[in-house]
């Protein structure tokens, strides 16, 4: 039996549009001899809509197409996610579920039993756990459905378990011939291998093949990034879908597949990919179709400017540098260079007489005080008005250029340089930024060179490095991965041979800057743990460095 594997880029909550997907989806997988098409979690609505489940019109409209796609399946059958109402008066009201629609109508339905409420996923707030997964046969084929974290039950490297319900082996004692698991699996770092081994450890431990089909795009700050797979009862893995691309695959049950080898992609390459898809889905799904990017002569805005030319091409973006007494001669050059190495709209305006009527404006106020932040800050608020004031004017979405390094340890300014819509590298930290500059460099100077090997600088006053209040990048970078990423501790980082007064210093920046990482714009997740929706701290809180 040749089965479809189908990842889709759906938009939240635009129904016609996401079963449209799906229809033509349906088309290519006929035309291609296939019996069956598997479209990924919640594929009608797209994931996550958040408290859009709390709408009745959300889910009824989500029934309704429903049936319209159960109509085409005639010929070919179908597996997708949608949301069901809960049968059952007591618990939440809504189920995470799957439907087989056969033969014109819905055959068959099962549910997600295994609800995530980590991380980013919130699905207790909607959901009550299934009381069973969907099974259903084709061709002497029995299939058990899973749908995303029902296959995470337990640690496949350790085999600790999660959870109290393990779903698949519920599904091999009534007995399956082939796991098929729809999912909607945001994207983090080396996050592929680590559903491949959970795929491995799954079809060795019971013997039978695996399909895994994740939804693709961007959706907010979440990165969907498909790669959607095929896993044989000896572990190999036989299919695999793109990357960061909508694709579909074809699996026939009877052919003999040779192990793809290496498959995995560079990890640079990668958040390259994701931070494209996602500035490009925010943006059009959003309604806008042009970017607007701050050029300051540095790295951060050079990379994002390099990103949202990717993303919409060079004739929908424009560069503006805003350069102060402060700003060198070089940064003027280079930010001007970096707009014609990618042929966007360049403007430069020169910010030095709204600076002067601020200074006469606040003299009196001022008098007798020595320049300080307060004098810097104005700068990139005047920066930010600018660009705002432009982004309205031409209806361009405003990018913010601040990568994770600086958003941990506050350095940045509140509606100023944290101005924007997106904050394309929120979650890139700045070693990450110079790597990632490099491979875009590879075939073709888009990043001028002196951009990169410059000693990076805000420019907010004379001969300014970031060096000068910041330790330096790499051991920077070391000590917030270990604080927010792997949520170690003082004591815990300082074991690891760090310098007690840098940890302390850190750490504290990274506690009283709560309140700006509040205010900023959403950032695109890359990491296991983002600034965002996926990190909760308070900010009133005690100081002490837990």
């Amino acid at each position: 039996m040749k089965i479809a594997i189908c990842q889709t880029n759906p938009v939240i909550g635009d129904f016609e549009h996401n079963t449209a997907l799906m229809l033509d989806a349906l088309r290519r997988a006929e035309d291609l001899g296939c019996l069956l098409a598997i479209f990924p979690e919640m594929a009608l609505s797209g994931y996550p809509p958040k408290d859009l489940l709390e709408k009745s019109a959300f889910i009824e409209e989500n029934r309704v197409q429903l049936e319209k796609l159960a109509s085409h399946t005639t010929r070919i059958s179908v597996l997708c996610g949608y949301v069901a109402r809960n049968p059952v008066r007591v618990g939440k009201p809504l189920i995470n579920s799957a439907a087989f629609l056969d033969g014109g109508s819905v055959a068959a339905t099962g549910g997600k039993r295994l609800l995530p409420s980590y991380d980013v996923f919130d699905e207790t707030r909607y959901f009550e756990p299934a009381p069973e997964s969907l099974i259903f046969a084709m061709e002497g084929i029995r299939c058990g459905v899973t749908i995303c974290e029902d296959i995470w039950a337990e640690n496949a490297a350790l085999g600790v378990p999660h959870y109290t319900v393990d779903p698949v082996g519920d599904l091999t004692r009534v007995g399956i011939d082939c796991l098929i698991n729809i999912s909607a699996s945001p994207y983090s770092i080396n996050k592929i291998e680590l559903r491949y081994e959970m795929l491995r450890h799954l079809s060795r431990k019971y013997g039978f093949s695996t399909v895994y089909c994740n939804q693709v795009g961007g959706n907010d700050d979440l990165l969907f990034d498909g790669a959607s797979m095929v896993v044989d009862p000896e572990g190999r893995l036989i299919r695999m879908a793109g990357e960061f691309e909508p694709d579909l695959i074809v699996w026939d049950t009877e052919s003999l597949y040779t192990e793809i080898k290496d498959p995995w992609p560079h990890e640079v390459e990668s958040i390259r990919k994701g931070l494209v898809m996602g500035t490009r889905d925010y943006i059009l799904k959003c309604g806008f179709k042009k970017a607007l990017v701050g050029l300051s002569g540095g790295i951060d805005s050079a990379l994002v400017a390099c990103i949202a030319v990717q993303a919409l091409g060079s004739e929908n973006v424009t560069g503006v540098s805003m350069p102060s007494p402060y700003t060198s001669d070089r940064s003027r050059t280079d930010a001007r260079e970096l707009a014609g190495n990618l042929g966007i709209r360049f403007e430069e305006i020169p910010i030095q007489p709204i600076m002067a009527g601020y200074e006469e404006t606040l003299a009196h106020l001022f008098k007798g005080t020595a320049p300080d932040e307060t004098e810097e800050n104005i700068q990139a608020r005047i920066r930010g008005n600018i660009l705002m004031a432009i982004s309205n004017k031409f209806g361009a979405l405003l990018l913010a250029t601040g990568n994770k390094s600086e958003l941990a340890v506050g350095y940045c300014t509140l509606y100023g340089d944290m101005a924007g819509a997106l904050a394309v590298i929120g979650d890139v930290p700045k070693t990450t930024c110079y790597r990632l500059a490099h491979h875009i460099n590879k075939d073709k100077i888009r990043i001028p060179e002196s951009i990169l090997s410059r000693p990076p600088s805000a420019e907010l006053k004379p001969d300014q490095l970031d060096q000068d209040t910041l330790p330096p990048y790499d051991l920077l970078d070391e000590i917030l991965k270990a604080a927010i990423e792997e949520k170690l501790g003082f004591e815990e980082i300082v074991a690891r041979g760090h310098d007690p007064s840098l940890v302390e210093d850190i750490l504290r920046r990274l506690v009283v800057n709560e309140y700006k990482r509040a205010q900023a714009p959403p950032v695109l997740k890359m990491s296991s743990r983002a600034f965002g929706y996926g990190r909760r701290y308070p900010i009133a809180r005690a100081r002490r460095l837990f």
